[in-house]
């Protein structure tokens, strides 16, 4: 009788040293997750497994994600679950106001699963929250980082603008190439559109997008895409790492050293973003508030030499 062979697993891929972060354990961790529970909201902070959770927490910035936890997409790379969202809640704009003012927010950021369920995307809901910030808090700043609306763009991006967030944010999240495995619900030049229809309906409001690098994107599709962002006036580019948040996600084909994201970044600012956040940890809304006041200054600072 033969012994069965024990099923040959892949090694663990390490991660190199300067990705590792630190487990949170600090008081303003705890508390901010007390309030984020007390007010039944949900953070892309935690659905998305973020790396920089403990550092963000302990400071009291949270990225809200709003229109429930369940995406009706399946991205390759993504943590958020999948399924059957449930009903929107109507209480859901009150509570994030109530999160801004408790934690004493100077800048906020939005975000939300796909909602191709509804009407409109979810785009109202994004609006509600807006409104519900500006009366609670009108001194905090608003920055949204919405889904593509697919198919419902147009009315989407027009009433969200109406609205008046201080940044748009949509992630482009990788090359064209990758999209039918990395994001097959989306299309690359849909999502550019996008962006670019937030500054024809108001150039004021700061547009910023980003990318995950270590998919299998090769260096000249990077740059193709820093090219399409500026043709469509983007403000403000991040670039980080991507992590398989679980073996059933995309593989890692890559970690992209530090010194190769120093490049990226010093070729993003030579074709001109007003601002450019690049680094193994960065993600979209990984020092918002900070680069915010820095997006606003270097604006300042070029119209004053026009």
């Amino acid at each position: 009788m033969t012994e069965a062979l024990a099923p040959i697993t892949a090694p663990k891929q390490r991660k190199p040293d300067w990705i590792r972060v630190k487990a949170p354990t600090s008081t303003g961790f705890a508390e901010t997750k007390k309030l984020m529970r007390r007010l039944n909201l949900a953070t892309v902070c935690e659905e998305a497994a973020c790396p920089n959770i403990g550092e963000c927490w302990t400071k009291k910035h949270a990225t809200v994600m709003i229109l429930g936890d369940t995406c009706t997409r399946a991205c390759a790379f993504c943590n958020v679950k999948t399924g059957m969202p449930r009903a929107v809640d109507p209480l859901e704009p009150e509570h994030v106001a109530v999160a801004a003012a408790e934690l004493g927010l100077e800048h906020i950021v939005v975000t939300s699963v796909d909602r191709d369920d509804l009407p409109d995307g979810g785009a109202s809901q994004f609006v509600k929250v807006i409104e519900a910030l500006r009366r609670n808090t009108p001194s905090t700043t608003i920055e949204i980082l919405t889904p593509d609306f697919r198919n419902k763009a147009n009315a989407a991006v027009e009433a969200i603008i109406e609205a008046g967030p201080d940044v748009y944010n949509h992630n482009l999240e990788t090359v064209p190439r990758l999209y039918p495995t990395i994001r097959p619900g989306a299309r690359y030049y849909a999502s550019l559109r996008l962006l670019e229809s937030v500054k024809r309906h108001d150039p004021r409001i700061f547009t910023k997008s980003g990318v995950m690098v270590g998919l299998g994107e090769e260096r000249l599709e990077v740059h193709q895409v820093m090219d399409d962002m500026r043709s469509a006036d983007i403000d403000f580019l991040t670039m980080g790492q991507y992590l398989q948040p679980t073996p059933r996600h995309a593989k890692v084909a890559e970690f992209v050293t530090p010194q190769t994201f120093s490049a990226y970044a010093a070729i993003a600012r030579a074709k001109g973003f007003l601002l450019v956040a690049a680094s193994p940890l960065t993600r979209s809304s990984y020092h918002a508030g900070d680069d915010f006041q820095k997006m606003r200054a270097a604006r300042e600072a070029r119209l004053a030499k026009a």
